[in-house]
């Protein structure tokens, strides 16, 4: 596991690529509904997460296996003056084919420690209330701040609205 500076990002890019994608079409609540293709998926790198990684707004981390990204994590800081105490999770994602071996847990581990280095005493994230990154985050000690109904389509059926649950975790 390690942390991506903007030079790291860049040479790994594809790789976060690939796995973004294939969470998605595995019907994965992290912003994007189907179709995504590809080329979606590194719009939003490119366009989206990499200008924050260069101005040190975003850590991204990400597990590998055998040189290949297999699951990532973003570090994110609060720009705000009154804010600066905590930080929040983004985009945590395992490949499909990795799932169930503790790599979530193990990237959010090493996220949280990354906080504390910086001096963040309270992290904080969203997720689509039920799914098993709700079950992960409650095992580390992060509490539920409250649900909100309706908070975004769903990614295989964008018809349907799905709540989202926000948590919280004191470090």
């Amino acid at each position: 596991m390690r942390c991506l500076g903007i030079e790291d990002f860049d040479a790994n890019v594809e790789g976060l690529v690939s796995v973004l994608h294939a969470c998605v079409q595995d019907g994965a609540s992290v912003g994007f509904i189907l179709p995504f293709s590809l080329r979606d998926s590194l719009v939003f790198w490119n366009d989206k997460v990499r200008p924050l990684v260069a101005n040190g707004q975003v850590i991204p981390m990400v597990y590998m296996f055998e040189e290949q990204i297999v699951g990532t994590v973003q570090l994110c800081f609060a720009t705000m003056p009154n804010q600066v105490h905590r930080a929040d999770v983004s985009k945590l994602l395992v490949s499909p084919l990795f799932r169930k071996r503790g790599i979530a847990k193990s990237l959010m581990i090493e996220l949280e420690r990354q906080a504390r280095n910086r001096q963040k005493i309270l992290i904080t994230l969203d997720t689509r209330t039920g799914d098993n990154a709700e079950q992960l985050y409650r095992k580390l000690g992060y509490e539920t701040a409250g649900i909100i109904p309706d908070f975004c389509r769903d990614t295989h059926a964008p018809d349907r609205l799905d709540p989202t649950t926000y948590m919280y975790k004191r470090l």
